[in-house]
């Protein structure tokens, strides 16, 4: 007996992609996939990979999704120097009057050093600096420097702030300052042998510089926050999955304690009452039984120590108030749950096999429960006002236990209601677990038509084996 309807695989797929995406929370203004969906503004796009930060050795952009995105640095800064590198040539020999050879020379050294600050800004950094002061003290015996910028021509201001927009976007705060401070300090240091009749640049590079640096490592530090938020996120939705995991082992470890000490109390009274309900027993039989129920006293104890420390909060799914303990749900009991169910405004149809519960291993038996428990308690919480159909029933006779629970779209308005106080609250993590402890299987995935299946298939050969 099959529970998978035939649903075509691309169907299926495509279905669990929408589901994904419908069970995706929308963002604080209701606007989904702001994370760089199709949706997403291009600008906005840009605006994270602007404030993602270049690990060392990296290209600036290097990590960008679009290749266009990664060719961009080197694109502009090449633009800068094919631009200012015949500028530089011609101003310093017109304006300047500096001797052609020179001039030459001092363009290429002042320029192309800016193509390196894609991938080292720093040591491009050092180059285009030592060239702008060679070029400043060339500039003082310059014939027509009188009237002119100094020690910073505009060409050099200009090429300047394209570097520090490279060293602002890679490096770290400490070495944007002492960048900063190392321009200050040149410019202060040339002052004290300025030309007469100049126009002093040495504070508006200082200030610019300053701005420039200021305001690309201000969104570098935002490129680390976010980053170091995603992987704190990373860790802490890893560390709640796992979390959620242990806490569900150890209520099924606390619900199976009880199925398990009620079977030990059994063997314990038996073992003790055997020489009463058998006269005439030989010694020998006498003190094999007295063992018997020796060691089952002492598993009970053992078990009741290891109790105490899984209950942690001193309180258990088969504890009432007041500590009263009620006997562990199993297949009779899904009847109860359905009508509780029901009675919340869930219309739900059961067909429970009459030979369901027959000769059905305890954790079968509490596994099949608490499936359907959390499934309706999903259906009840995702899908309110969804016609639902549970079935429990045997493959054959004395074959495998079957629970399916299928439900269609929703109707109503998503609403918080609780089936049973004594559900876990962990949904398909604490199915999986249920369905593993008993070597099961378990299927589980949106409808073609909006709805959701579980289906898990129970094991009774295998129950009483440790799963691997």
């Amino acid at each position: 007996m099959s529970l998978k309807p035939r649903i075509p695989a691309r169907v299926r797929n495509r279905k669990v992609r929408e589901a994904r995406e419908a069970r995706e929370p929308d963002g604080p203004h209701g606007s989904r996939g702001r994370r760089g969906g199709r949706g997403t503004d291009p600008l906005d796009r840009f605006a994270v990979v602007l404030r993602t930060p270049a690990r060392p050795g990296e290209a600036l952009f290097a990590r960008a999704p679009r290749r266009w995105q990664r060719m961009l640095p080197f694109t502009v800064v090449g633009i800068f120097v094919i631009t200012l590198l015949p500028v530089t040539i011609a101003v310093l020999s017109n304006d300047y009057g500096v001797n052609g050879g020179w001039a030459g020379a001092l363009g290429v050294a002042q320029t192309v050093p800016l193509l390196l600050a894609v991938t080292r800004p720093v040591p491009a950094w050092v180059m285009v600096l030592f060239a702008d002061v060679v070029g400043a003290v060339l500039l003082i015996g310059a014939d027509r420097v009188g009237g002119q910028t100094w020690p910073w021509p505009p060409m050099v201001i200009v090429g300047y702030q394209v570097l520090m927009v490279c060293l602002g976007l890679r490096e770290s705060i400490r070495t944007l300052v002492q960048v900063w401070l190392a321009t200050g300090a040149a410019g202060v240091v040339l002052g004290f042998s300025e030309p007469a009749g100049v126009t002093n640049t040495v504070a508006l590079q200082f200030v610019l510089s300053g701005a420039v640096l200021a305001l690309t490592g201000a969104l570098r530090q935002l490129g680390d926050a976010r980053q170091r938020i995603a992987e704190q996120e990373s860790i802490s939705e890893a560390e709640r999955a796992r979390r959620t995991l242990l806490e569900e082992r150890a209520r099924i470890a606390r619900e199976l304690h009880d199925v398990v000490a009620h079977h030990m109390s059994v063997i314990t009274v038996q073992a003790d009452s055997a020489p009463y309900r058998l006269p005439g027993m030989a010694e020998p039989v006498r003190e094999e039984f007295a063992a018997i129920a020796a060691g089952a006293r002492e598993s009970l104890g053992e078990m009741r120590r290891l109790l105490t420390v899984l209950r942690g909060d001193g309180t258990n799914g088969a504890e009432g108030a007041g500590g009263e303990r009620f006997p562990q749900p199993g297949i009779g009991r899904i009847q109860q749950l359905v009508e509780a169910t029901v009675r919340a405004g869930q219309p739900v149809e059961l067909s429970l096999a009459s030979a369901a519960a027959e000769a059905v291993p305890p954790a079968v038996d509490l596994s099949a429960y608490r499936i359907v428990q959390e499934a309706l308690a999903n259906v009840v919480r995702h899908a309110p006002g969804a016609r639902t159909r549970v079935s429990v029933t045997r493959s054959a006779p004395g074959g495998d236990v079957l629970v399916l629970v299928v439900n269609g779209p929703a109707r109503d308005a998503v609403v918080e209601v609780e089936v049973e106080s004594s559900g876990t609250g962990h949904g398909l993590v604490g199915m999986r677990e249920r369905v593993r402890l008993t070597g099961g299987t378990l299927e589980t995935g949106p409808l073609p038509d909006g709805g959701f299946r579980v289906a898990a298939r129970l094991p009774l050969n295998d129950a009483e084996k440790e799963p691997s």
